[in-house]
């Protein structure tokens, strides 16, 4: 360990006073995996005061692991349990080594209670008051199977919240229903916006919520919908029946039509046939989908839109699918 970690490490073991850590410009993130992976490694920056809160989603019992690679050595991040954030008491700071960080910078440890994880990336105030620059790579990885029952639930809102759920989609589009919480499950059908569905219980999978919901029709069409787009809703079977819909709509949690383009273009544009998608944004300009490339996943950006072209991938790093 150099001589600088070695100082940040006793400051805060014994208790450093607050003028040492710098979280006052705080965006948040949140942190998804791509389908039928545990695991993601993202490349950001902060500057001065700024700190990036990332929030993902797991389960009491899993595994989460946590390993931060910053160009500023004065870069430290804190882990949160679900309802927690800077002000609070957190699980582990990474710049304080115990039971949960075996070195400086990385996290390791069994997750106690089920709900959404928030991850605080920030500089000491020494080198924040500065404005200094930090890059860095924050990898991150929740192993372990989820169990029959949720442990631990948050805020009753996994095994319980409401009984009804409501579709709200962003742009009005439709929701991908699926056969299994995973983004890359097959699509059972689509769910309009404003559609009232049954409530039988959510998981996280992916770091992401996936709610296991019921259709009202009879008989009813049973899947797994991203719980971001899912609100408190009623047992009013007509609500969101009506206006768009599947074979029209723009499905959200990933826009399967856009997704499968911008692979197909990001293969041809790097000719690596290793590529998962990691995001995708739907709006009224088109669909912005970040493929992953290569092993370390380098990100390239691309546009859909409704005819099926789309722009020319992009890379996002400096070396590309290198």
């Amino acid at each position: 360990m150099n001589t600088r970690n070695l100082f940040f490490a006793i400051a805060m073991a014994c208790g450093a006073p607050a003028a040492l850590v710098a979280q006052d410009e705080a965006r948040t993130e949140t942190v998804r995996f791509a389908a039928g992976t545990s695991g993601t490694t993202i490349t950001d920056r902060i500057t001065g005061y700024e700190s990036v809160l990332y929030t993902l989603g797991a389960e009491a019992g899993q595994r989460m692991q946590v390993r931060l690679e910053p160009s500023n050595l004065a870069t430290y991040f804190n882990v949160y349990a679900p309802g927690k954030g800077p002000g609070d008491e957190a699980i582990a700071n990474a710049g304080t080594m115990g039971e949960m960080v075996p070195d400086l910078n990385q996290f390791d440890g069994v997750l106690p209670a089920s709900g959404t994880y928030t991850i605080s990336v920030y500089m000491m105030r020494s080198a924040a008051r500065r404005e200094e620059v930090s890059e860095y790579k924050l990898s991150i990885s929740i192993e372990g199977a989820t169990e029959d029952v949720v442990r631990n639930d948050y805020a009753d809102g996994l095994q319980g919240g409401p009984d009804f759920y409501r579709v709200a989609t962003s742009g009005g589009g439709v929701l991908n229903l699926r056969a299994a919480p995973s983004g890359g499950a097959a699509v059972v059908t689509v769910l309009n916006n404003g559609q009232n569905v049954r409530n039988l219980g959510c998981r996280m999978e992916e770091a992401r919520r996936w709610c296991r919901v019921a259709t009202l029709a009879d008989p009813g069409v049973e899947g797994w919908a991203a719980g971001d787009y899912l609100v408190e809703g009623s047992d009013d079977p007509s609500a969101g029946t009506t206006g768009t819909t599947g074979a029209a709509a723009q499905a959200t949690d990933m826009p399967d039509a856009a997704a499968q383009a911008c692979l197909k273009a990001v293969t041809e544009e790097t000719g690596n046939a290793d590529v998962v998608l990691l995001s995708s944004a739907f709006s009224e300009a088109g669909t912005e989908v970040i493929v992953g490339v290569g092993p370390g996943q380098a990100p390239w950006q691309c546009i859909a839109y409704r005819d099926g072209s789309t722009t020319r991938p992009m890379s996002l790093t400096d070396e590309g699918s290198l």
